[in-house]
């Protein structure tokens, strides 16, 4: 899995690899790394050679970076324009060569821009943009944006977006990834992000964070065997759904079904609406009548009151791995006492409201804290939802998900989302392996579901099987 490093961690790194450099070498290989990426992109519009690229320079090695990449491409023939964002201010030793290859500093913008280039600052940059930035890249609006390392603005360690940034096409990240291009807001001002190895890894630490691959989660997903049964791929309770909202019960059905497990038991009051969709899902009103599970997916549309509190209670008592989403969250939100009879792995499953009721607080800027907070506090795994989900355990492993989508947002995703990663739990998947898998392919089935047309929890369920089929091979 890729990882995420801190700006700490970058910097540790960058020093002991520069040691065993000549100097400039590093900031050479950033800038070649960065003029091959560009030039890439041009090829498609034309090439290189009579291109208008505009850099916005700032003073630091982020903005060396992109000067050096622009003499790159003004040795191919782009026409290349440096702006200095903070006049007077350049990185000395870049600009001289920007212009020795027959690019120009100029004091405004030029009336053509192709291609941009965002140097303003780097990692150690602060979060938000002075207002001269911000009036350049309004200009700038209609060009290709290619933001250097990080896009300025961001804030590097949590992705946080508190003020003016920039929104990239493109982010050439140099190294290794940071959190700006992998969570949070900062995600996606990233745009595409395309990773330049400078020869970085070999002297990081531990990753802050890693971010899944499709290979992982098809190396982790449950295979059936040649002498499995229903019950030994794993039996799955779902209680969900109430007469006021049976399509919950549906829905988390439904990703159950596209899960691993062999058999699924379903347990509450829309039992009848389940059992008429689907006939293969054994059905109780009560939890302490479903019989033996080895996982259960509890809360979505389940509601709040004192039945739903005694349903909760039961399936703790069954000592299995648990996924708690929805109304399971606001009851031990509401009652922590519940929690006493957890003797069993959880997966609590919020999104940003859900999270305030259970942390007594809003989410902050700094998502990835936001997640280990609660994962510590509750001894069990957080599943963050959001446009780059974070997954957090309290031993303070942290993933990011890739795959998410906005149109993730609809009503009854996150009971899709529930389902399997119920099933997931039942068939044997470590907890954090299971929060993973399902948010990924989830957000797969969400990808393919806004292909198709408008998105429904529906929608994404329908597609869901043939997603995990195809993308996993099974």
């Amino acid at each position: 899995m890729p990882g995420v490093w801190k700006v700490a961690q970058v910097r540790e790194a960058e020093a002991a690899l520069m040691a065993t450099l000549p100097a400039g070498a590093l900031m050479q290989r950033a800038a070649a790394g960065l003029a091959a990426r560009v030039a890439r992109l041009l090829t498609g519009s034309g090439g290189v050679y009579g291109a208008h690229v505009t850099v916005l320079t700032g003073p630091g090695n982020n903005g060396g970076d992109a000067l050096f990449a622009g003499a790159l491409l003004a040795e191919r023939g782009a026409r290349v324009t440096a702006v200095e964002v903070f006049p007077g201010r350049r990185h000395r030793e870049a600009g001289e060569a920007l212009v020795a290859a027959g690019g120009r500093f100029a004091s405004t913008l030029p009336d053509r821009t192709d291609l941009a280039l965002d140097g303003i600052v780097g990692i150690g940059g602060r979060a938000g943009l002075p207002d001269s930035a911000v009036s350049l890249l309004e200009q700038l609006a209609t060009a290709v944006m290619v933001a250097v390392d990080v896009p300025s603005g961001v804030d590097v360690d949590t992705g946080a977006v508190v003020g003016p940034a920039v929104h990239a096409d493109v982010t050439v990240t140099f190294g290794c990834h940071k959190p700006a291009v992998a969570v949070g807001a900062g995600a996606a001002h990233a745009g595409f992000v395309d990773y330049v190895d400078i020869g970085l890894q070999p002297y990081l630490p531990e990753p802050f964070a890693v971010i899944p691959t499709l290979d992982d989660v098809a190396r982790w997903w449950p295979r059936p065997q040649p002498y499995d049964d229903k019950y030994t791929r794993g039996v799955l309770g779902v209680c969900a759904g109430s007469y006021r909202y049976p399509g919950a019960g549906e829905l988390a059905v439904a990703g159950a079904l596209a899960g691993p497990a062999g058999y699924i038991r379903y347990a509450g009051s829309a039992a009848r609406h389940v059992r008429y969709r689907y006939p293969e899902v054994v059905t109780k009103d009560r939890v302490a009548d479903s019989g033996r599970v080895q996982a259960w997916t509890a809360g979505p549309g389940m509601g709040t009151d004192s039945v739903a509190a005694s349903q909760l209670s039961a399936a703790f008592d069954e000592g299995v791995p648990i996924c708690l989403d929805a109304d399971g969250l606001t009851l031990i939100a509401n009652d922590p006492v519940l929690l006493e009879q957890r003797i069993a792995p959880m997966v609590l499953t919020p999104h940003d409201r859900e999270y305030s009721r259970l942390a007594d607080r809003a989410t902050g800027p700094d998502r990835i804290g936001d997640a280990l907070e609660l994962a510590r506090r509750f001894d069990c795994i957080v599943l963050l939802k959001g446009f780059r989900t974070v997954i957090a355990d309290p031993s303070g492993k942290v993933y990011l998900n890739p795959t998410g989508d906005p149109a993730l947002a609809t009503a009854g995703s996150g009971d899709v989302l529930a389902g399997l990663l119920g099933a997931l739990l039942a068939a044997g998947m470590p907890v954090d392996r299971a929060a993973v898998a399902a948010a990924f392919v989830h957000g797969l089935a969400g990808r393919e579901a806004a292909r198709q047309g408008p998105v429904t929890a529906s929608g994404i369920a329908r597609v869901l099987p043939e997603v995990i089929s195809r993308s996993l091979e099974l």
